[in-house]
């Protein structure tokens, strides 16, 4: 990428110019760590401080922050500083790996598999039969798509992941390293005899929707009957654990650490935050917000915030702690 001039940078944002600099840019940088060559951004008045002391020469911040440029710095003012910082970060993104062959000689793909235009299959890969890719799906090295799974174009799935039997995924997902789709959901019951335990099949599959993506290392299981589904534009973190027969509803957001146990219904716009833990066969209606850390162990009505093990409304649980600390001043 070519270093830009701060008219260059704010012609692709789009905000308001406040002052000039004649550094040219290479890219964009934490305020601490950039020097006269970057452009940072400040989208929280917490680090307005940091602009004075920091060396970059440009800035992306907030419209209704109160902060001057400086000498021969300037600042690009917007609406919301961190969709801007996207935007540019989006411009300076380096390409992804290139592959050598579209369909690498190494990779195994059965003769009943049915590729569209433009896929892209990496070494090690693995198709088996009957798995239906659209156009431009890219595997990358060392993936394995089990029987029977169709996934929808543009879809993009890194090295590692494992998709097993009879999954449907949509268009414009990404699947980051080591993801598992399709696992025996954790199914047992103890024995007649009282001296084991007896394994309870698993004979559903996974539904993914579109613009999917998922972390590294997270796990969505199949269901036990029908299926676990995944609503169009859900984002899950890595070491996400989703059980079988869960249903997210669309744009769900699970943050690291965080798990649903079997038979979990989230509504639209659930989010949930890191290391949260939700219950088997309970629901969190639309709107719904899980603090980090949190133990859901109950139906949580359609726009609220619960905190705490286990989780109530986040304005009980923080009443709750100041009078624990009171009592322990005591």
């Amino acid at each position: 990428m070519k270093p830009l001039t701060i008219n260059e940078i704010n012609d692709i944002i789009k905000g308001e110019l406040v002052g000039s600099t004649s550094a040219l840019i290479v890219g964009p940088e934490h305020l601490e760590k950039a020097n006269q060559n970057h452009i940072t951004f400040i989208g929280s008045s917490k680090y307005i401080r940091l602009w004075d002391t920091s060396k970059a020469s440009a800035a992306i911040v907030n419209e209704n922050f109160e902060i001057e440029p400086g000498d021969n710095r300037a600042l690009i003012k917007v609406k919301n500083a961190d969709l801007a910082m996207a935007k540019l970060l989006e411009l300076f993104n380096p390409p992804p790996p290139e592959f050598e062959h579209d369909i690498h000689p190494t990779a195994i793909v059965h003769p009943t598999a049915v590729l569209g235009s433009g896929c892209k299959i990496g070494a090690g890969c693995y198709l088996g039969k009957n798995v239906a890719l659209a156009n431009d799906v890219i595997l990358y090295p060392n993936v394995t798509i089990m029987d029977d799974t169709k996934i929808g174009e543009h879809t993009v799935i890194w090295s590692g992941t494992v998709i097993r039997e009879r999954t449907e995924i949509g268009s414009h997902c990404i699947f980051h390293i080591n993801v598992s789709i399709g696992a025996d959901g954790f199914g047992y019951r103890p024995s007649d005899d009282g001296r084991g335990l007896v394994k309870i099949p698993q004979i559903g599959n996974v539904i993914i929707g579109n613009a999917v993506e998922i972390g590294a290392n997270s796990c969505v299981d199949r269901g036990k009957f029908s299926a676990t589904v995944i609503g169009d534009g859900c984002k899950i973190d890595n070491l996400v654990q989703i059980a079988h027969n869960a249903v997210m509803g669309r744009s769900c957001i699970m943050a690291g650490h965080s798990g649903l146990a079997g038979s979990v219904t989230l509504g639209d716009g659930v989010i949930i935050g890191g290391s949260a833990s939700i219950k088997d066969h309970i629901t969190l209606h639309s709107g719904v917000t899980v603090g980090a850390g949190s133990g859901v162990i109950s139906d949580v009505a359609a726009g609220k915030t619960v905190l705490g093990y286990p989780a109530c409304d986040a304005r009980d649980m923080l009443k709750q702690w100041v009078a624990l600390r009171k009592l322990a001043k005591k």
